[in-house]
């Protein structure tokens, strides 16, 4: 693995690992505040809608998906922003209340477009620009250099 690789997983678990720590503080305290009957109760409901959310959400987006692809279109916003709801809907599922925010701030549809335009700008960070497989001026573009094309005549001296 490259020294990138090593340092982009080694802060990916360090990121998850402050997650869950957060998650254990947040739930011993809501269970301090309002008991652990109360607060196993509520993470059960938790998961139960996030189960729903995902069902619901994920059997839209793949419909709209194939209708975007059937017609020969690209996936477009309507299909981003129901992605994200399947991913609040994970994150829903997910037992603890941290993650039960940020599910609810993809969920609602004014906040959807900061995390819209978030995981589009990693996209495009991670991948180059998306412009087809030709690029916006014909093959490779700055990003991805095109073949070489040398003009000239061919010539077959099979046919002799």
């Amino acid at each position: 693995m490259s020294r990138r690789g090593r340092r982009t997983l080694a802060l990916v678990l360090l990121g998850f690992g402050l997650v869950v720590a957060l998650e254990v503080v947040v739930l011993a305290a809501v269970g301090r505040s309002i008991g652990v009957g109360w607060t196993v109760l509520l993470l059960f409901l938790d998961v139960v809608l996030g189960i729903a959310v995902i069902r619901r959400a994920g059997r839209r987006a793949v419909d709209a998906l194939r209708t975007r692809l059937e017609t020969g279109q690209l996936p477009d916003r309507e299909v981003g922003d129901r992605g994200l709801v399947v991913v609040a809907g994970v994150l829903l599922a997910v037992p603890g209340f941290v993650s039960d925010l940020l599910a609810l701030l993809l969920i609602v549809p004014f906040t959807r477009p900061l995390f819209r335009g978030l995981v589009a700008g990693l996209a495009v960070r991670r991948v180059g620009t998306f412009s087809g497989p030709f690029g916006p001026a014909g093959p490779g573009d700055a990003t991805r250099p095109g073949p070489v094309v040398v003009r000239g005549e061919v010539i077959d001296e099979s046919e002799d």
